[in-house]
């Protein structure tokens, strides 16, 4: 699996020299040219980039206009179609009105839904049409009623969430097409990813967890990772000056990430259905 860690500007030289390629959040692109300089320096030398549409930052898709123009500019190796958060019949229909008009890059269909039946439905619908087929961690529905109060916080209902869902789509409705490649986004907690060994088709994962909980003074607890995920969000801090106790720990929890990644173990499901 290819790793990216969105970072704040002080680090980004440091983040890119241990991830294997970038992420550019599109609504920092109005604001801050330095910030979107980075991403043009990071494709001119090779790396390749994913253009988000932000929906996880601002609750709702960038403008879709304005989102062409930078996709035209930029020119990133991947760009996210604009989808609508648990909304599969937006989402799809999003994905019809998309024009595709941009050879230079290719496109990623986010799964959307309120239930485990419009994902699998929306999975359906989209990954046809697109290059890449992006799954999220943090679908409410996650949260079993069933089993709510038996694990600790939500970020373990997210985690153990999407484990099975893509147990699901791939073993049991035998859904996912394995010759595309996928991308996960996010995370809710980083020990989620020794589960995943086995899914050859997951091609690139993102998240800042490592580099949030690192500043915010959360060294994982080597490749068990965390217990409970700092609520902050990445582009928050992009302007962060970084201090030494806070670099030391991003070091060490991006590192540690990297190997619960590569640890190839399966974490056991508990009993919990999706």
């Amino acid at each position: 699996m290819k790793i990216a860690h969105e970072a704040p500007k002080s680090i980004f030289p440091l983040i890119q020299s241990m991830t294997d390629y970038d992420y550019a959040l599109v609504h920092l692109f109005e604001e801050d040219e330095e910030y979107y300089d980075l991403f043009v320096h990071a494709l001119n030398n090779g790396r390749e980039v994913i253009l988000d549409n932000s929906i996880f930052e601002l609750g709702e898709a960038f403008d879709t206009d304005k989102y062409k123009t930078w996709i035209e500019r930029l020119k990133p190796s991947w760009y996210i179609i604009p989808d609508c958060l648990e909304d599969a019949t937006v989402t799809i229909s999003n994905l019809r009105k998309w024009d595709f008009q941009h050879p230079h890059s290719q496109s990623i269909g986010v799964v959307q839904g309120a239930s485990l039946e419009e994902v699998v439905w929306c999975y359906q619908e989209i990954e046809p049409h697109v290059d890449k087929v992006a799954i999220s961690f943090d679908y409410s529905w996650f949260i079993d009623e069933e089993l709510y109060g038996k694990l600790p916080n939500k970020y373990h209902y997210y985690m153990y969430g999407r484990d099975n869902l893509l147990a699901e789509l791939c073993y049991r409705r035998q859904v996912i097409n394995t010759r595309k490649p996928h991308h996960l986004l996010g995370c809710g907690l980083p020990q989620e990813f020794d589960s995943y060994g086995d899914y050859s088709w997951i091609d690139s994962i993102d998240t800042s967890n490592p580099v949030v909980s690192g500043l915010l003074g959360h060294r994982y607890n080597d490749v068990q990772g965390l217990l409970d995920k700092p609520s902050q969000k990445l582009y928050t801090m992009i302007n962060s000056e970084v201090n030494d106790e806070q670099r030391s720990n991003v070091i060490y929890n991006v590192d540690r990430f990297r190997a619960i990644c590569n640890s190839g173990r399966v974490t056991p499901i508990l009993g919990m259905s999706v």
